[in-house]
């Protein structure tokens, strides 16, 4: 029987970036935007506040683009501040890219198992995790955490071949994948 877990984030990411202000290295969004026309062309930055001093600082979204190349819905979205719409672009690579910022998803995510952990009394089980964002964590902790073990115990199953996958179960992922627990 296949069983789903889910990586569901909580809140928006911490945003990894120095403060010109204070010796802070961390900006909390809080999904406001600014946008500012020059005639035909337009700027929308993302807003995020330092979380030592709470000096701004904008994180670009759109720069110096045409009017008319920019989608309306996408526009309307940017005029009401949409929190959704900070989500996404937090999860956009060339977002992440054109501003030199990284993310940091500590606290900000659970993993919703859909049950209790009685797959645990089974012979074998097969288990699909499924991520709702990108977020950069290992299989190891997600399995420890989903299926009551500690981290140490999910590398001694990993090792003595009761514990198995097609990727990497002890290196960063955002990507959806499956494993086999064999008892």
């Amino acid at each position: 029987m296949l069983e789903n877990w889910v990586v569901v984030p909580t809140c928006l990411p911490l945003v990894l970036r120095r403060c010109h202000a204070c010796v802070s290295g961390t900006f909390r969004t809080g999904g406001k935007f600014r946008v500012n026309a020059h005639h035909k062309l337009i700027d929308g930055w993302l807003l995020a506040l330092c979380t030592g001093c709470g000096e701004t600082t904008k994180l670009t979204v759109l720069e110096r683009a045409n009017v008319r190349s920019v989608r309306p819905e996408l526009l309307d979205r940017l005029h009401a501040n949409d929190p959704a719409l900070a989500a996404e672009l937090l999860q956009d690579p060339v977002v992440l890219r054109r501003n030199r910022i990284a993310l940091d998803w500590t606290g900000a995510w659970r993993l919703d198992t859909g049950g209790g952990s009685d797959h645990l009394d089974r012979e074998a089980v097969d288990i699909s995790v499924r991520f709702a964002a990108r977020i950069p964590v290992r299989p190891v902790r997600l399995i420890a955490e989903g299926c009551g073990l500690s981290r140490a115990e999910v590398e001694r199953l990993i090792e003595e071949g009761k514990l198995v996958s097609a990727v990497r179960l002890t290196a960063r992922t955002t990507g959806d994948f499956t494993f086999t627990l064999k008892r």
